[in-house]
């Protein structure tokens, strides 16, 4: 019985997902957002439709999912790509990351929270969500300098988060009169383990892939090399995301014989996206909002500031014209899954401010992930990467 109520509803959900790229169409309006919004009624906090196998099966179309993603997102990553916008999206990332870290921290201070979480919470705002923000491209055909830009900082900026967030533990932890039991190690481990992975897979795949026919890989040869990186991530638990990431630059980068190395998975990512972006909705608690009070509306308007702020001294110190300075940090705001990582790393460190950062983490993350997707299509239409109808 359990086996048919999941197939039933993994049905419907399929079916809701088509209906809800089809208003997108319609409509201009993110399919994620749309998405996450139809997650949000048939889960928990709406009519509670989910069948209670939906719970791990969330955490299972995460991991397919955003691998997809972040092997798309480093096969992006070319040589001619980071020649043309190389220097912008490394400065820009890390101005964004520096910038509303500091922004974050700070605001949070002088509201009245203390300097630990405050710390911890810094570090979480610089994360982002690359699933939504490189479909909210996809959907809306958006090309051009600017989407080229983002495309490289979304790869890059959790990498930077990471780093960013790993000092800030340690910051913590001193600053709460506890050691610092090895987090900074354990990140740094975390960075170099995922990269070697990627390379480790990535290097034969990019000579292997594409040769029993002519012409790009295989489907069978691009899911099997997604899901090989995906599951030594995990198992040598470092970051599935940065190491897909990784691969898809190796492949992208010294595969000679094919030009499009994940085409194939194109075709079958958005199925996997739409059960996700489903799944993410329905295991949002909405009723969070109503907890978040003023330290997590601070948190909300902070970080807002931060990306923009960001965005315009990352692109004062490129060639980003003056309407991509201006937009860069309103196409960098939707925040979801590395954060929530990042919170309940910082929870398990300082567990007497287990409420506040969760509470904060939870409640942020409803907003960004409903907010984020237009905003990051605004954006877009702005500098004119989006060709209005």
């Amino acid at each position: 019985m359990d086996h048919a109520l999941t197939f039933i509803g993994l049905g419907l959900l399929l079916l809701v997902g088509m209906a809800a790229d089809e208003i997108g169409h319609r409509t201009r309006l993110p399919r994620v957002t749309l998405l996450i919004l139809c997650g949000v009624a048939a889960g928990p906090s709406g009519f509670d439709l989910f069948p209670e196998t939906f719970s791990a099966l969330y955490e299972l179309m995460s991991v397919l999912a955003l691998s997809m993603v972040a092997f798309l997102l480093g096969g992006k990553l070319t040589r001619f790509n980071l020649q043309n916008s190389g220097k912008s999206i490394a400065i820009v990332s890390v101005a964004v990351v520096l910038v509303t870290g500091l922004i974050v921290g700070a605001g949070l201070t002088l509201i009245g929270l203390a300097l630990a979480p405050a710390l911890v919470l810094a570090a979480m705002a610089t994360a982002t969500d690359p699933a939504a923000t490189q479909d909210v491209m996809r959907q809306s055909g958006s090309r051009g300098h600017f989407t080229n830009v983002v495309t490289g900082i979304v790869a890059l900026d959790d990498a930077w988060g990471l780093i960013v967030f790993a000092f800030c533990l340690v910051w913590a932890q001193s600053v709460e009169g506890l050691g610092a039991d090895g987090h900074l190690l354990a990140a740094t481990r975390e960075i170099v383990g995922a990269v070697a992975i990627g390379v480790a897979v990535g290097l034969p795949a990019a000579f292997l892939t594409g040769r029993l026919r002519p012409g790009d890989p295989t489907l069978s040869e691009a899911l099997g090399v997604v899901f090989l990186v995906a599951g030594l991530a995990i198992w040598f638990e470092v970051s599935f995301l940065l190491a897909g990431m990784t691969c898809g630059v190796v492949i992208a980068n010294f595969a000679k014989h094919h030009s499009r190395a994940f085409h194939e998975i194109e075709h079958v990512e958005w199925p996997f996206m739409t059960l996700f972006f489903l799944l993410a909705g329905g295991m949002l608690d909405v009723g969070s909002l109503s907890e978040l009070g003023l330290l997590g509306f601070g948190y909300v308007a902070l970080r807002l500031v931060g990306r923009f702020i960001g965005g315009w001294i990352g692109g004062a110190f490129t060639s980003l014209k003056k309407p991509e300075r201006a937009w860069m940090g309103m196409a960098l705001v939707p925040q979801a899954g590395v954060a929530l990582g990042m919170a309940l790393v910082g929870v398990e460190v300082l567990p007497h401010w287990r409420d506040q950062i969760l509470t904060i983490a939870i409640g942020s993350t409803v907003v960004f992930e409903l907010i984020g997707p237009p905003m990051t299509q605004f954006a877009l239409t702005r500098v004119g990467d989006v060709k209005r109808s």
